[in-house]
């Protein structure tokens, strides 16, 4: 059985499943566990919810075998950070290069259902 990943609201305002924040008495934790769980992903802070692409990429793409990481980056002279995201296909072992797509192969099948063709 599949763990059901309910989004919550960033605080740039977009759904996201991997936001998790907690104020209940007294609390203050706002992380990405995104980034936490991505090796050498890099430290969160609210800011970066702005211009991620994540909330879009799970919006847009509900494959089951593509898996997100997410790294912190800084620009040059570490001026500005921005998350950068990455995708791999555990049914094609190779990385999607738009995520927001998919990798090309998963969801052939689904087509030949919904388009099948008239061999008569």
């Amino acid at each position: 059985m599949t763990p059901i990943h309910l989004a919550m609201r960033t605080p740039a305002g977009s759904d996201c499943p991997y936001y998790y924040q907690d104020f209940h008495r007294g609390r203050s934790i706002q992380e990405c566990r995104l980034i936490e769980r991505t090796p050498n992903g890099g430290d969160y802070t609210p800011d970066l919810c702005a211009k991620c692409r994540v909330p879009r990429i799970v919006m847009a793409n509900a494959c089951k075998r593509m898996i997100l990481e997410a790294r912190v980056v800084s620009s040059f002279l570490g001026l500005s950070r921005r998350v950068e995201v990455s995708a791999f296909c555990t049914r094609t072992l190779k990385n999607v290069a738009e995520p927001e797509i998919g990798c090309g192969q998963c969801h052939l099948e689904l087509s030949d259902l919904i388009h099948p063709e008239n061999d008569s």
